[in-house]
């Protein structure tokens, strides 16, 4: 038995594989998912003409409603599987309050850029709530270029980097989190 509930933070690119490999993790662990986009395409449900960019009102709160909802579910003793593209800048300081209640453990998602670029247009031309993410709009130049630079989490605590181009097999993934 654990005395704290373990986060375990799935994270990655835009197309990574993050939402899906963040479901199947909390499946197989028993706890929920939290994941970003589901929270802000939501939202968006309830802000018509929304049009996403930079720092815009909506994906504001949408940042802080994603770890009000960690911090409630982690401080009442909840295992939770919180999902997002951030990257360290942003997920540096939403996560460090939390490294005194809970077991954090981070699953780093990665994939060619090409091949997310293609998951995030299929999705794009076909769920509608994807209209809500800003990096739905960028060109492929653009969207190429960000996926190159991100910068995944960098906090001292149990790292795992899995490739999601294929099917992921989730031995490796819950051998990581039983230690």
């Amino acid at each position: 038995m654990r005395s704290k509930p373990m986060l375990i933070v799935v994270s990655g690119p835009p197309g990574s594989g993050k939402t899906t490999l963040a479901h199947r993790v909390a499946a197989a662990v028993g706890c929920p998912a939290i994941c970003r986009d589901e929270i802000k395409e939501g939202m968006a449900h309830a802000t018509p003409g929304f049009v996403p960019g930079p720092g815009d009102p909506l994906t504001m709160r949408t940042l802080a409603t994603f770890f009000d909802v960690i911090g409630l579910l982690v401080g009442r003793g909840t295992t939770v599987v919180a999902e997002a593209a951030f990257q360290d800048r942003l997920w540096r300081p939403g996560l460090t309050s939390f490294l005194a209640l809970a077991e954090l453990r981070i699953i780093h998602c990665t994939v060619p850029a090409e091949v997310a670029y293609e998951r995030i247009a299929s999705r794009s031309a076909t769920e509608p709530s994807r209209a809500a993410h800003e990096h739905a709009r960028h060109t492929k130049d653009r969207w190429l270029r960000n996926h190159n630079a991100f910068e995944q989490i960098d906090l001292p605590v149990p790292t795992l980097t899995i490739d999601t181009s294929d099917v992921v097999d989730l031995a490796e993934i819950t051998t990581f989190l039983a230690h």
